[in-house]
C-alpha cells in the first residue's frame, strides 16, 4: 500500500509561482512512477505531468508544457511540481498519483492516490 501527502497549495496572485510536494508513506517507490493530476470545479480531473522512477521519461500535458516541471527524489520518497507563471485558470486541486506502470498515467489511470491539495490563483 501507498500513501501519498501532498503539500504546498495555496493562495497566489497571477503571474505568481507555486511548488507542490507529495510524500510517500512507503519505504522504497522502487520502480514507481509518480505523477500530478487536477480537478477544476466542475471539470474532469485531467492528467498534468508524470515522471519514471529515475527520472529518465517525463510525461507533461500540452497546456502545462513550459510552465510547469515535475521532478522528484528518491532518497526523500518526494515527487515535486514547480508551477511558474501561474494563470487564474490554473485554480484546481491538485492530486498527486503513483503507479509501477508510467503509460497509465496520460489516461488517467495509476492506482495510488493522494487526498489533494488547493491551488487557488487570483486575477
Amino acid at each position: 500500500q501507498v500513501q501519498l501527502v501532498e503539500s504546498g497549495g495555496g493562495l497566489v496572485q497571477a503571474g505568481g509561482s507555486l511548488r507542490l510536494s507529495c510524500a510517500a508513506s512507503r519505504r522504497t517507490l522502487g520502480n514507481y512512477a509518480m505523477g500530478w493530476f487536477r480537478q477544476a470545479p466542475a471539470k474532469e480531473r485531467e492528467f498534468v505531468a508524470a515522471i519514471s522512477w529515475s527520472g529518465a521519461n517525463i510525461y507533461y500535458a500540452e497546456s502545462m508544457k513550459g510552465r510547469f516541471t515535475i521532478s522528484r527524489d528518491n532518497a526523500k520518497n518526494t515527487v515535486y511540481l514547480q508551477m511558474n507563471s501561474l494563470k487564474p485558470e490554473d485554480t484546481a486541486v491538485y492530486y498527486c498519483a503513483a503507479d509501477p506502470r508510467m503509460e497509465v498515467f496520460p489516461r488517467g489511470g495509476p492506482n495510488y492516490w493522494g487526498q489533494g491539495t488547493q491551488v487557488t490563483v487570483s486575477s
